[in-house]
């Protein structure tokens, strides 16, 4: 039953709750958090029975209700248009732009690597690679400032190590356009992330059973899924979950609004962020196309509301699952291990990676919680959008803080360092949280204005209701520690320090959900040049091996 159904005949409009949720009494609520508390253990996870929005109150009529929806979401769009989240024309096109040239060098590439194999030349002339997009530019919800997440799927003789982060590497090098190229290559999902054109690039790999790779490979086929390498299959499942959304959404355009929006309010309230802990870009997809399966004909501000009243009463860890059509499969393992499962809707046996701990998870909650008491005059002429909005103020919530100082020599190094330490956050969370029993990762970044070296800072909130003393130097220790295990780069500077309230920069109460993030991205730092040669070609000489970011290109070649 929708959450938004009319009831035409009493010419009543009421919100009506899913069957599968019960009206039960509400968990207990830590005043001095101001969220709920995380030392209780019951199962219920927020009651069914909150407030009613006040604009679906007796007496409206569909009739009249519908050019309320129509004029609230027309305000929610001139309310994002303002806020600068959606990109003008010629940022559209200069996207465009960076893709198409992408691709052509892409199947250069492919060609070149056919040419080393000594394939007959009618392979080398139909050999082909491709660019597929995914993540927030794939499902069209991007903003000015949003990086690209572009995969590289190549022909089955086109192998990673060499063809593609050498052989590709090089050639994206030469290009003039391109600049500041980093090879992830410890990542779950080894990718390459450059500039084009001024335009921040992830490009990860994927390598089929396929000498032909067509611009509209069908990567849903698992035809074309056979006897593939894993790293290829967990690089391809970006792609196809972005697709498979795409094909169950029943409106577009609405789910795109609304995912912009929601994006925004995860930024803006803290809980957004896969590396701290929180929802990232795929679950909150997912989440938004669940509430427009269930509501196919709702204006955006309706699914707006109803994505807050859906999660608040979620009964946490029953999985969210898309409806695509297809019965269960028997016997198929429910993820039940994390505290917020999300199954990726492009097939049954997946779920979403998530970092989601206790501390994150009760956080979450309570911002759906609070989304879903903001959203209650959601309809009214007057509401206001930025009240959902309204950044997550750190510094009234929590009386201390875990200060994470990490710097570097220049501003390219601290990229590196930086993300590098982003990567392994979870732990150091984990560790917080046994000592405290709560932590909030704040995922802001902030400069110290103060200090001359390039430097990130961050600001982790403490539990409140523990104001013990707590031997930082020892978790310093313990987190240096999980850093530096297969870490090969040089270790730049980090200190953890507790810092009160008050300590905190002018700045540090305000996020404005815009800012860029450094994503984790690392190098492997080497002085010596190290040549490669083609293994199928023993003579024939690729480049050099990506160190400290400078690659030289081949003096020779096809």
């Amino acid at each position: 039953m929708e959450a938004n159904a009319y009831q035409s005949r009493k010419n009543v409009v009421v919100l009506l709750v899913p069957p599968r949720y019960h009206l039960l009494p509400p968990p207990p609520v830590n005043p001095l958090l101001g969220f709920i508390d995380p030392s209780f253990h019951g199962q219920v996870l927020f009651p069914c029975n909150l407030p009613l929005p006040s604009s679906f109150a007796f007496g409206l009529g569909p009739s009249f209700l519908i050019p309320m929806e129509e004029e609230s979401s027309l305000s929610l769009l001139k309310f994002m248009g303002n806020e600068g989240l959606l990109p003008t024309l010629k940022e559209e096109e200069k996207r465009k732009n960076v893709i198409s040239k992408l691709k052509k060098l892409v199947v250069a590439w492919a060609k070149k690597v056919a040419w080393q194999r000594r394939l007959p030349r009618e392979k080398i002339a139909a050999t082909c690679a491709t660019i597929l997009t995914y993540g927030s530019y794939g499902l069209g919800v991007h903003g000015p400032e949003s990086d690209i997440d572009a995969l590289c799927v190549g022909p089955f003789f086109a192998t990673m190590d060499e063809d593609f982060f050498i052989v590709l590497r090089n050639m994206l090098k030469s290009r003039p356009e391109v600049s500041d190229i980093h090879c992830v290559k410890d990542a779950k999902v080894p990718l390459m992330r450059f500039k084009f054109d001024g335009i921040s690039v992830d490009l990860p790999y994927a390598q089929l059973k396929l000498l032909v790779v067509p611009d509209n490979v069908d990567v849903l086929n698992p035809l074309f899924l056979r006897n593939i390498d894993e790293t290829s299959w967990k690089s391809l499942s970006g792609v196809r979950a972005n697709q498979r959304i795409l094909q169950l959404i029943p409106n577009l355009e609405n789910f795109q609004s609304m995912l912009r929006y929601v994006k925004l309010w995860g930024k803006r309230r803290g809980v957004y962020g896969n590396l701290n802990g929180f929802l990232g870009g795929v679950h909150l997809a997912i989440l938004a196309a669940y509430v427009c399966q269930n509501h196919p004909n709702a204006s955006v501000s309706i699914l707006i509301s109803s994505f807050f009243s859906t999660f608040a009463t979620w009964p946490w860890p029953t999985p969210v699952v898309l409806q695509d059509g297809t019965p269960s499969t028997a016997g198929a393992v429910i993820e039940t291990r994390s505290f917020m499962p999300i199954r990726l809707p492009c097939s049954p046996h997946e779920y979403c990676h998530s970092n989601i701990t206790k501390s994150t998870f009760y956080k979450i909650r309570a911002e759906f919680l609070r989304g879903h008491v903001s959203t209650k005059g959601i309809l009214n002429p007057d509401f206001n959008w930025n009240s959902i909005l309204e950044p997550f103020a750190y510094s009234k919530k929590y009386t201390r803080f875990v200060k994470i100082y990490l710097s570097a020599s220049d501003q390219d190094e601290l990229g590196d360092w930086v993300g590098w330490v982003k990567s392994r956050f979870r732990c150091l969370l984990l560790k917080l949280e046994g000592l405290q029993g709560f932590c909030d990762p704040n995922p802001t970044e902030y400069v110290d204005m103060d200090v001359s070296e390039p430097n990130v800072v961050f600001y982790w909130g403490l539990n409140p209701s523990k104001s013990s003393f707590m031997n930082i130097e020892l978790v310093e220790e313990d987190f240096l520690g999980n850093i530096y295990s297969g870490y090969h780069g040089i270790p730049r500077k980090i200190e953890l320090s507790i810092v009160q309230a008050s300590e905190l920069p002018n700045n540090a109460e305000f996020n404005s959900g815009n800012a860029k993030k450094t994503k984790a991205c690392w190098k492997i730092v080497n002085d010596r040049r190290i040549p490669a040669y083609s293994r199928y070609l023993p003579d024939y000489f690729v480049g050099y091996v990506a160190t400290n970011g400078d690659t030289r290109l081949p003096t020779s070649g096809a």
